[in-house]
């Protein structure tokens, strides 16, 4: 396909910062050298956003890599083409020829990088502080006590609440949302020239989505930085770029400033990607959910056997669940975090509620507790007229066999040592629900139904896409036939299209097999399309819920409004006022021994609809239908 460019030479300045000319990365293959991208060539200008955005697969964080020369650790090589970084002396630096001790300097000094993945981008072995300081004294020359104090300092710039105690954790002891901003840290750290982003904020949630995009453009405006920002949200796209970089199947197929890109798009596979993104609103008026448009052309089966039953499903009382922290010479209880907190909530069958907040509100935790992953400390959970929290350890393992989660990450989840195959019969023989050649048949029926090739059941993890893995996920959820699915972010990380495809796939089968979803998640577009009822999470509590329609067309709580306002849209017009850079720290969910949390009282607004203020009624829909 030909490449579509616009040229707005006016505004180009003679010297760019970042000049990449007919770029072409190989990986090694059993079929010989396959390239990655292939005639790839941009610009960056200083203090310029510059946004590729594209599929998985397009080729976009190979052409951000080879900038840092980091494709060369997973293999690949720079075949053809021109890399050249401005120096601060005027100078241009050939980063195609530089050796590994010049890359050591410009890596992190002159050239940050935001990984999508902060638990590969962050050492486990050693303490937050550690990590953020290494940097610092490296490219700095700073002591280690005011490496100490910039860290702090970083650390509140993400919104990090009780950063001084931040610093002395390892990754393990955060949520993912305040790993992924551990990770900005360090890429701020030496305010350097360039900021590569891939995929920053696909893991977080709205609000902090919306004051860590806000964050990277003060820092752009106050240094004057660059930054290169790979995406698949055309929403973000929208609200942070100043010129757009579209690619796909490793080539530039579109290319020119945001304003043209986005409201002319002259390439079929851009106009295709601003087709799929989600809007909020497109479900005004609407009673059930309904599927979301794909880019390619995947049939979907959903009709109007949406609508969820009479029958209580699964009962949630008064869930509490703390997790101790421990100081002094003896390790003693010195705190508490709040994880989950009084939370009272119920699923019909063959119902969608979906538990959104950002990250550290409680909602995986929430998840955990009902699957007994997480012993809660209090409360009562009753799934399918059992009480999970009455049952023996070998009761509840067969209580699994009707409640299955699929997890954010699926490569995480999935064994890379084993083969798909392997793994999606092993809750069938765990449960003993098949057995010989009815293993491989039942295997077979859920790749179809998943739409997987029936070839891959031989393959592994590593040999398929983040879109295929999480159709696996799913393929093994389903395997023992469940009553409740807990799908934890389970399309957070995937493409607009590939989410799309697989949000379809988990309708499709609930209205075919009367699965009920707790859909937790973060993005209130998707949230909107998908669920019967939505039930929003703040530090550890449930502060609203209501039917879908009433949440999003007259939301009470001002968390709730402060979510459904930091929704990045297509919307050019009022982009520079969109987001604003908090001031103060979030509240922390940390508290001392002994304290004791105010009750929970919530006002009834309609018979559906429950927000936290005052008044009496739990906030569980229980006088209500979705």
């Amino acid at each position: 396909m030909a490449l579509v460019r616009y040229w707005n030479r006016g505004q180009r300045m003679n010297k760019p910062l970042v000049n990449v000319e007919g770029l072409r990365v190989e990986f090694p293959s059993k079929r010989g050298a396959i390239a990655g991208v292939q005639d790839v060539s941009f610009t960056i200008e200083p203090g310029e956003i510059v946004c590729i955005v594209g599929e998985s697969g397009s080729g976009k964080s190979v052409s951000a890599y080879t900038l840092m020369q980091l494709t060369k650790f997973s293999g690949g090589w720079v075949a053809d083409g021109r890399l050249t970084l401005e120096s601060g002396s005027g100078n241009g630096i050939d980063l195609r020829a530089a050796d590994e001790a010049r890359m050591r300097t410009i890596r992190g000094n002159e050239i940050g990088m935001i990984f999508q993945e902060p638990m590969t981008a962050l050492n486990p072995s050693y303490t937050i502080g550690w990590q953020l300081a290494e940097s610092l004294q490296q490219h700095r020359d700073m002591s280690q006590e005011e490496a100490a104090d910039r860290s702090v300092e970083l650390l509140k710039q993400v919104r990090i609440p009780e950063p001084e105690r931040r610093l002395k954790q390892y990754p393990h002891e955060l949520s993912g949302g305040m790993r992924q901003r551990i990770v900005i840290a360090m890429a701020l750290a030496c305010e350097p020239r360039l900021l590569i982003a891939d995929e920053p904020t696909t893991a977080l949630d709205v609000t902090v989505q919306a004051e860590i995009l806000a964050l990277i453009r003060k820092l752009r405006d106050e240094t004057g930085a660059a930054v290169l920002l790979i995406t698949h949200d055309m929403a973000v796209v929208a609200q942070m770029a100043d010129r757009v970089v579209v690619m796909q199947s490793g080539r530039v197929t579109e290319e020119g400033p945001v304003e043209q890109v986005l409201t002319d798009p002259r390439h079929p596979y851009t106009r295709a990607l601003l087709a799929v993104v989600p809007k909020l609103g497109d479900m005004t008026g609407k009673a059930l959910p309904e599927p979301m448009e794909t880019v390619a052309t995947t049939e979907c089966n959903v009709d109007k056997q949406l609508e969820p039953g009479s029958r209580v499903l699964l009962d949630v009382k008064h869930l509490t669940k703390r997790f101790p922290i421990r100081g002094g010479w003896l390790g003693r209880t010195v705190a508490n975090a709040h994880a989950v907190e009084d939370v009272t909530f119920r699923i019909l069958e063959n119902e969608t509620l979906s538990l959104v907040g950002e990250s550290g509100s409680g909602k995986s935790v929430t998840g955990l507790c009902i699957l007994r992953l997480e012993r809660p400390d209090s409360g009562e959970i009753i799934f399918d007229g059992r009480d999970l929290l009455a049952l023996s350890d070998e009761g509840m393992r067969l209580a699994r066999r009707d409640m299955q989660m699929i997890f954010q990450d699926p490569y995480g989840s999935l064994n890379p040592h084993m083969s798909l195959l392997e793994q999606v019969i092993e809750p069938l023989r765990n449960f003993k629900l098949e057995a010989g050649s009815a293993l491989e048949d039942r295997a077979a029926e859920l790749f179809d139904r998943v739409r997987l090739p029936r070839a891959f059941l031989r393959r592994y993890p590593s040999e398929l896409s983040g879109g295929q893995r999480q159709r696996v996920a799913i393929a093994r959820a389903l395997a023992p036939k469940p009553k409740l699915i807990i799908a934890d972010e389970a399309v957070s990380a995937l493409d607009v299209s590939i989410q799309a495809e697989v949000l379809n796939l988990m309708m499709e089968l609930q209205a075919e097999m009367g699965i009920s979803y707790l859909f937790i998640g973060h993005d209130m577009a998707v949230v909107e399309r998908v669920s019967h009822r939505v039930a929003v999470m703040y530090l550890g509590r449930i502060v609203e819920t209501a039917t879908r329609e009433q949440v999003f067309a007259n939301p009470q709580h001002e968390y709730t409004k402060t979510l459904l306002a930091a929704v990045p849209t297509l919307d050019l017009a009022h982009r520079a006022e969109k987001w604003e850079l908090a001031t103060e720290p979030p509240p922390s969910p940390i508290h001392p021994v002994g304290y004791v949390p105010e009750p929970v009282h919530f006002e009834k607004v309609t018979a559906c609809h429950f927000v936290l203020r005052s008044g009496e009624g739990p906030a569980d829909g229980r006088k209500c239908g979705p």
